[in-house]
């Protein structure tokens, strides 16, 4: 059996040859390093915004996530003789569940909620509570198809 020759070569001039490093370009991991934590920041940025917590106006400031300076959904029924467009662009009312009231500024749609938006309908808000006020952006009028009488006094008109 033949031994073998473990000993360095050389590169022709005496000296042995080291061994080539392989160059790695780290441009590419950098730039893909970058892209997977802007992907994160945007995703994490969208699905914050895109929820918006459901709330009756009674659980304002006493359940989580129902609390001021906050994109949410408030539901409650609007009071009978609270709406006022007087102001030009806005609709401001009043709205009222499980005891608790809340004042609603309306600009959603050019202030106009439309629809079969009335007093003493069971409503959804989309907006944000600042200094105690809703500012709403959109409103779901809420209807079931069963007629209940309520004790909700329209006022004339």
């Amino acid at each position: 059996m033949s031994e073998m020759d473990l000993t360095p070569r050389s590169d022709g001039d005496g000296a042995t040859a080291a061994p080539a490093k392989k160059k790695r370009n780290l441009v590419p991991m950098v730039v893909l390093a970058l892209v997977l934590v802007a992907g994160g920041v945007i995703v994490t940025q969208f699905l914050n915004s895109a929820v918006d917590y459901f709330c009756n106006v009674d659980e304002v400031g006493v359940r989580d996530g129902c609390e001021e300076e906050r994109r949410i959904r408030l539901q409650g029924t609007v009071d009978a003789g609270s709406i006022d467009e007087t102001v030009p662009g806005v609709t401001a009312f009043s709205m009222t569940f499980g005891g608790e009231s809340i004042d609603v500024r309306y600009t959603g749609g050019g202030g106009e909620p439309g629809g079969i938006f009335q007093e003493c309908i069971p409503v959804v808000v989309h907006g944000e509570i600042r200094n105690g006020v809703l500012d709403g952006d959109r409103i779901e009028v809420r209807h079931s198809d069963e007629y209940a009488e309520t004790e909700c006094t329209v006022a004339d008109a």
